[in-house]
């Protein structure tokens, strides 16, 4: 259906700008006057643009108005007025356009859970699902507010990683740029002025030379070999069976593999005791918990595990099972069903594991600092002392 977008006043004599949809012209400004709307400029637009648009729309933008929506739903303020209120303040014009929407459907009829599952591309199935709990039990302000913090530590989370890989790819990839100079700038210049001087080099300058002459023969030879590797091993990876073998390697590698596996255990446990808080059925929470899993290993050990538990069995003997998860996090939460604390146990894990990644990520960075700097003082050092060999050479025969 075409989607229109419009400035209009409401009663109150606000200009008020958003979407609609109709079957044309004509019927979108019969809706708009249906709701008291003065309609001062509508235009269609396509649907591709808002989808578009929505995509722009950062974690700490869905943060901010689940917080603010909270509170004003909590100071007892109207879901409708709420979000208009949102709709004026919001800057991302992407979540601008998506609040609008939402706010109409409501006026529509339609539920503020129903509503968000029309953006999927904004609003993930956690946060709808969550979002329908808070509304059935009528805590919505109080799920929005554990929705928020979920957001945030999650995000946190993610930085942590991040941040621990960033500084050793880009002192990595300097290396191998200043690497490549030498060799096909610096390297030919001195191979130059050797051959002028005549006599028989030292090896590791033969060696060097030879590496510098292969390297800037198929030079773009390898680039254009280097991008099609890459290419083939993105598609590789986007397809299921090759998802699921890089997934699983990434929790077997040396070193990154325990953080990988320490925050798949941190976002399980706090997703789950979020939705489980938020009063989210436990089976529902596993399909939920299993989809955002961000691993295909564990998102096949949780669907295992939402099955046994749809058959009859606690939670904790799938997990141990499935091997997946520490022995330590599978007695907790079975600890955790057997006295009722379940999301109590969830949280404690997860603030558990929170603090693990920090360790891990402290410990990595420290490890990974002196051994990137005895590479790239061992490849950049190699290279200036083969270039230098010679004329230390050449210096001796003259002082002799």
């Amino acid at each position: 259906m075409p989607v229109f977008q419009y400035s209009a006043k409401d009663m109150n004599g606000r200009t008020v700008v958003g979407v609609v949809e109709a079957p044309n012209e004509n019927e979108a400004t019969t809706t708009l006057q249906n709701k008291s709307y003065i309609v001062l400029s509508l235009k269609q637009v396509k649907a591709k643009v808002l989808a578009a648009s929505g995509q722009k729309i950062k974690l700490d933008d869905l943060v901010i108005f689940s917080r603010q929506l909270a509170t004003m739903i909590d100071a007892g303020i109207p879901l409708v007025q709420a979000l208009s209120i949102l709709s004026e303040q919001v800057e991302n014009k992407g979540l601008k356009a998506v609040v609008l929407t939402v706010r109409q459907d409501i006026e529509a009829g339609m539920s503020f859970c129903d509503a968000l599952a029309k953006h999927p591309h904004v609003f993930s199935e956690l946060f709808i699902n969550m979002s329908r709990a808070g509304e059935a039990s009528g805590m919505l302000d109080e799920v929005l507010d554990r929705l928020a913090s979920y957001l945030e530590k999650s995000a946190s989370l993610q930085r942590k990683v991040n941040s621990s890989l960033v500084y050793p790819a880009v002192v990595i990839s300097m290396a191998l740029l200043i690497t490549a100079v030498l060799l096909i700038k610096v390297v030919p210049t001195f191979k130059g002025i050797f051959d002028m001087l005549g006599g028989q080099l030292p090896l590791p300058t033969q060696i060097l030379i030879m590496i510098s002459d292969v390297v800037r023969k198929f030079f773009f030879v390898a680039v254009v070999m280097l991008a099609a590797i890459g290419y083939a091993f993105k598609w590789y990876i986007s397809t299921p069976k090759g998802n699921y073998k890089f997934d699983a390697f990434q929790l077997k590698v040396p070193v990154l593999g325990t953080l990988f596996q320490k925050v798949a255990v941190a976002k399980f446990s706090r997703t789950f005791s979020t939705l489980v808080r938020s009063g989210v059925s436990v089976l529902n929470a596993l399909d939920i918990v299993g989809k955002t899993a961000g691993n295909k290993v564990v998102e096949e050990a949780v669907a295992g595990c939402r099955v046994a538990v749809r058959d009859g069995e606690p939670i904790a003997v799938p997990l141990q099972r499935s091997k997946v998860f520490p022995p330590l996090v599978c007695r907790m939460i079975g600890v955790g069903e057997q006295t009722g604390q379940l999301e109590k146990m969830l949280t404690k894990i997860a603030d558990f594991y929170d603090d693990q990644v920090d360790a891990a990520v402290a410990g990595m960075t420290s490890l990974i600092e002196p051994l990137v700097i005895a590479l790239l003082g061992v490849l950049i050092g190699g290279i200036v002392v083969a270039l230098f060999l010679p004329i230390f050479k050449i210096t001796e025969l003259i002082g002799k």
